[in-house]
């Protein structure tokens, strides 16, 4: 059985991505907090103020590489928490990819960060039904083809690959408790 502390540490980390960060005790000047970035973002800046938000995650060059190729004219939306571990592991791999595939790409990329309740200002959360980050929307001709919620299985350049080359549609994700799609 664990002690009361470390099970109450292990439940605040497991839910970290959905409802913020452990706020147990206030941070030392080494261990701090990231800072919480919100509204549309710019890699560059995130990088720049968020440490460690720079991947060496091992990607698949040849979905990477894909990217380059699909139809044009789609809107790729990444919502996100620069407090939130599954974005900041999946965000970076997602850069990694884009940069294998080289620019220019054919299709618009927009970077949102979200606040520890995954509101911005302007954004219709309920809408978009935002529930968990990182969530990557694909949107074709106006309406939403697909997205990738929180992780994704097969890797992320896989996953984004398949639903900008239309060989799967609507909701992919590792979660258990949402229902994926093809």
């Amino acid at each position: 059985m664990l002690p009361r502390s470390l099970a109450v540490a292990v439940v605040l980390a497991a839910t970290a991505c959905r409802s913020g960060p452990a706020t147990s005790s206030p941070p030392s000047s080494q261990d701090q907090e990231p800072p919480i970035l919100v509204g549309d973002l710019e890699r560059a800046d995130v990088e720049r103020q968020v440490p460690g938000w720079i991947s060496d995650a091992e990607i698949d060059g040849e979905a990477a590489a894909k990217l380059k190729s699909v139809p044009p004219d789609a809107e790729v939306t990444v919502l996100f928490g620069t407090w939130c571990g599954d974005s900041r592991r999946e965000v970076p791999r997602l850069w990694r990819a884009l940069d294998a595939a080289g620019s220019p790409l054919p299709f618009a990329l927009k970077l949102v960060g979200v606040d520890l309740q995954k509101t911005v200002p302007g954004l219709d959360k309920a809408a978009l039904d935002l529930r968990y980050v990182p969530t990557v929307i694909v949107v074709r001709d106006g309406r939403e083809v697909g997205r990738i919620v929180e992780s994704a299985p097969a890797g992320i350049e896989r996953e984004l690959l398949a639903l900008l080359d239309g060989s799967k549609t609507g909701l992919v994700t590792g979660r258990t408790d949402l229902a994926p799609s093809s």
